[in-house]
């Protein structure tokens, strides 16, 4: 089976990692630079991550990517439902997930949570609106505890957006698996 799976990369693998790091690169300046990952990207990483796993690992490799699809998918979809993360994100995690499997695509969604909170939390400071952000935080929590349907609020924030400090998701999704990647031995 994989070694991914278990965090270390024997180094015939190693391009792997390299690659991945590379397309997320290319992602999170896109992003930045259009607030979107576009699917020229995201959907030809998903694909090329099962049809390598098939080919390299068999039936398991293909299983334990579309696993990781799956990951990738479950941990930023409620954000995508209430309309606090765009779709390209979404599948740029699943594209993560095609290539690394589960157990790296959820510490890597973890890493990146923290540098996605530091970022956001940068921004506000830096824009000097701690006041006004910290409310609409505190507006959405009580939104998303008295509402609870998706589709609500999803056209709560779909309305709010454009008073919103938009944070592209691409770059901390990028950042802390990267990061991730190094912390592990991954990248060495």
């Amino acid at each position: 089976m994989n070694t991914i799976f278990a965090h270390s990369v024997p180094a015939d693998q190693m391009w792997l990692i390299w690659m991945v790091s590379i397309v997320l690169v290319v992602a999170a300046v896109i992003d930045g630079w259009q607030l979107k990952v576009p699917n020229w990207i995201t959907f030809p990483m998903i694909l090329g991550g099962w049809a390598y796993s098939g080919w390299a690992f068999g039936g398991p490799g293909l299983m334990w990517s579309l696993v990781g699809t799956g990951v990738g998918l479950l941990l930023l979809l409620p954000a995508y439902a209430i309309g606090g993360m765009g779709a390209g994100d979404v599948k740029l995690m699943a594209g993560l997930g095609a290539w690394v499997w589960p157990a790296v695509t959820f510490y890597a969604f973890c890493v990146s949570a923290v540098v996605g909170g530091l970022i956001a939390v940068g921004m506000v400071l830096y824009r000097k609106a701690w006041h006004k952000h910290r409310q609409q935080f505190g507006m959405i929590l009580n939104e998303i505890a008295v509402i609870r349907d998706p589709e609500k609020l999803a056209a709560i924030a779909a309305d709010r957006k454009s008073s919103m400090l938009l944070l592209p998701y691409g770059i901390p999704i990028a950042l802390g698996t990267i990061a991730y990647f190094a912390w592990s031995g991954m990248l060495l």
